[in-house]
C-alpha cells in the first residue's frame, strides 16, 4: 500500500516541482513520479536532519515531510538543468 502512496504523492510533488521549474513541457507522467519519489530520496539525505522529519519515502506524511520531499524534487530538477544547459531557470 505504501508503494502506492508513493507513486501518487511522489507524481503530484514532482508535477508542482516541474511547474515550478518550468520544465513541465517537457516531462511526462513517469518522469513526474521518478522526480518526486527521487526529490524525495535526496530530500530526506539533505534537508530531512535540518527540519528534523522524515520524507514521504520514511512513511512520516506530515506537511512538514511533504514540504521537504517537494524541496528535495525543485533540488533535484535544478541539478538536472544545471548539468544539462549549464544553468537553473
Amino acid at each position: 500500500m505504501n508503494f502506492i502512496i508513493w507513486i501518487v504523492i511522489g507524481g503530484i510533488l514532482g508535477w508542482l516541482a516541474s511547474i515550478v521549474m518550468k520544465t513541465d513541457a517537457q516531462q511526462g507522467m513517469l518522469l513526474n513520479v521518478i522526480v518526486g519519489i527521487v526529490g524525495a530520496l535526496l530530500g530526506g539525505w539533505m534537508l530531512a536532519p535540518l527540519f528534523g522529519t522524515g520524507t514521504i519515502n520514511m512513511n512520516d506524511f506530515s506537511i512538514t515531510s511533504l514540504l521537504v520531499s517537494f524541496l528535495g524534487a525543485l533540488a533535484l530538477l535544478a541539478i538536472v538543468n544545471l548539468l544539462r544547459r549549464g544553468k537553473i531557470r
